[in-house]
């Protein structure tokens, strides 16, 4: 995620980060996880949601996901409603369904304009980003 986050700092006018849930099987708290991370999204929460999941990532059950909803002062109540709500269910299942088709096979997977980013690094992200702004005929800035 730092990495990320400066890649953003560096582009705020040409990068958008694009979130899609890829929970993996062999990971057996993964889609509840992102289920909680919807409905914190909810709460306008979902990124410091995420950020805390992913700190912990190893160790999560149903008691670390409440400590970190009541640590980001979530409303309990319409958290528990929201993570029963089918409609969170569905959108796992569309971004697990388009990742599969366009062939992730892991997380973090990141893809820049469809194409996938090999190297991950900030030198990495920023050389894609400037040959596709380029190809595009955009420049940063605009």
């Amino acid at each position: 995620m730092p990495v990320l986050e400066r890649v953003l700092e560096k582009n705020p006018d040409s990068v958008k980060l694009v979130f899609k849930h890829f929970p993996l099987r062999n990971h057996k708290f993964a889609r509840r996880a992102s289920i909680a991370s919807i409905a914190a999204g909810r709460q306008g929460k979902f990124w410091e949601f995420h950020d805390l999941l992913f700190k912990d990532y190893k160790r999560l059950n149903t008691q670390k996901v409440k400590e970190i909803a009541k640590q980001l002062n979530l409303d309990m109540e319409q958290f528990e409603r929201d993570q029963k709500d089918p409609e969170l269910g569905k959108i796992i299942n569309r971004d697990l369904s388009e990742g599969s088709r366009i062939g992730v096979r892991g997380t973090p997977t990141v893809f820049i304009n469809g194409r996938l980013l090999r190297n991950r690094s900030q030198t990495g992200f920023q050389t894609m980003i400037e040959k596709t702004l380029k190809k595009e005929g955009t420049t940063q800035g605009q």
